[in-house]
């Protein structure tokens, strides 16, 4: 689940420290004041402390903006994007069953950025949907309520979700 995390965090934050010390946050907040709650219910907070404390990560990068924008030392999100692999899980390391050749896995890892890519183009809600209920593969109510809106709010974010990465994928090139 922690590695999980760490991707969402990512997507949204798009700076590997702070969404560390993101998932951290929320790991402790689950365990200081849920430890008491049942393990079938954990999962379902996590998730909602997770975008609880991304939003407060995005309140406190605005105020120190806002109060600090004059200096020229402030590091921007996704300043050290460019070694995250987007889909590590689900590309996996080679197993052996079948011989790949270099194009092979040049194609494939260039398809995986580009997916990469067109996932953190979307805005921020349909991002969020779409991670929790494909990525993390929550139903319709466990992600209405970890992200705090109705149920039709959430099919509405997936499906526009779908529809813009599926256009902008196809328009590169890609198609299932």
């Amino acid at each position: 689940m922690e590695k999980r995390a760490f991707k969402r965090s990512y997507y949204h934050v798009r700076n590997e420290e702070a969404a560390l010390d993101i998932v951290q946050e929320s790991m402790m907040k689950l365990s200081e004041h849920y430890g008491d709650k049942p393990a079938n219910e954990l999962p379902m907070l996590f998730q909602r402390i997770l975008s609880n404390c991304t939003l407060d990560w995005f309140r406190r990068q605005k105020r120190h903006n806002a109060l600090f924008s004059h200096l020229s030392d402030f590091e921007a999100p996704g300043d050290d994007a460019g070694d995250f692999d987007l889909l590590e899980a689900w590309a996996g390391p080679d197993d052996g069953e079948r011989a790949q050749s270099a194009e092979d896995l040049a194609r494939r890892s260039q398809t995986l950025r580009d997916i990469e890519i067109e996932i953190q183009a979307l805005p921020p809600r349909q991002r969020e949907a779409f991670l929790m209920r494909y990525w993390e593969e929550m139903d319709v109510a466990e992600t209405a309520a970890a992200m705090g809106c109705s149920e039709g709010s959430v099919k509405t974010h997936c499906f526009r979700a779908v529809q813009a990465l599926s256009k902008a994928l196809k328009a590169k090139g890609i198609e299932p």
